[in-house]
């Protein structure tokens, strides 16, 4: 303790002012300004609920907490949209607005654009949405060196359903399990989508790819096959494996749908 008393001390002295040296007084001035503009991004709903085909908006707006103070509002304001990924570390780009500069990426193309039903609303409208518009979308907004971000879940109302080839369980890998899912009509579930079938009644002892690279199977009714009679209810994890060589089947998800889906009852 006392050798980092002095130290402050020394540092306290250097930085004293030295007569006949006005120009190293003036560069130790520093300026903090604690009251100036502040950019809030708000989502006043973190979950949206849509289905195939659909349209939805996801909701974004922007507010100055202090709004009375000059020089506010005086840079373009800049809107950006993107997708976030499973790994968190990657981002797809959705929209950017900038003026009067609209630029939308990849297969939103064509389906996106801003409400603008107020100065300060930056919500997005997507159109006739797709199975693959499913997940997380971050809102962020930059004003000058001000930004601020929001993030809104899009869920897509639909059922997830097993799947295994015609050759038998577990001969499907990462890509391949892709690929079957879009013959069905449908996509890869997430592991929230296979969460929520659980809760709804899904029970299936076999593993299956999630979209997410990891392989997991929901069980409503434990028994000895499937983990043990003495384990709890819940969806059974076996981890991240390897896309090329490893084998399992696959959970799909699909919406809007004609029909009806029913959960087989599992013999006692």
């Amino acid at each position: 303790m006392k050798s980092l008393l002095f130290l402050v001390l020394i540092s306290v002295c250097w930085a004293e002012p030295h007569p006949g040296n006005s120009s190293l007084e003036h560069e130790r001035i520093v300026h903090i300004q604690e009251n100036g503009p502040r950019l809030l991004v708000v989502a006043e709903q973190a979950k949206i609920f849509s289905h195939r085909g659909g349209n939805v908006t996801l909701p974004c707006k922007f507010y100055h907490e202090h709004t009375s103070t000059a020089g506010s509002g005086t840079h373009k304001i800049r809107v950006k949209w993107t997708k976030l990924t499973y790994d968190y570390l990657k981002e797809v780009d959705v929209f950017v607005a900038m003026g009067h500069h609209r630029k939308s990426y990849g297969s939103y193309q064509g389906r996106v654009s801003l409400r603008e039903s107020s100065e300060n609303d930056a919500s997005l409208v997507i159109t006739n949405i797709k199975l693959e518009d499913y997940g997380r979308y971050k809102c962020e907004v930059i004003e000058g060196l001000e930004d601020d971000t929001a993030v809104v879940t899009l869920n897509l109302e639909g059922v997830v359903f097993p799947y295994s080839p015609r050759l038998g369980r577990y001969n499907l890998n990462f890509h391949e399990a892709q690929r079957a899912c879009a013959e069905q009509d449908s996509v890869m579930a997430s592991f929230d989508q296979l969460y929520d079938a659980w809760r709804s009644g899904l029970d299936w002892c076999n593993a299956g790819w999630l979209s997410d690279g990891s392989v997991q199977y929901p069980i409503t009714k434990p028994r000895e096959p499937c983990g043990g009679r003495n384990t709890v209810p819940g969806v059974r994890n076996y981890g991240f494996w390897d896309k090329e060589k490893s084998r399992y089947d696959v959970f799909c998800f699909t919406s809007n749908f004609n029909g009806e889906s029913i959960f087989l009852a599992l013999p006692s």
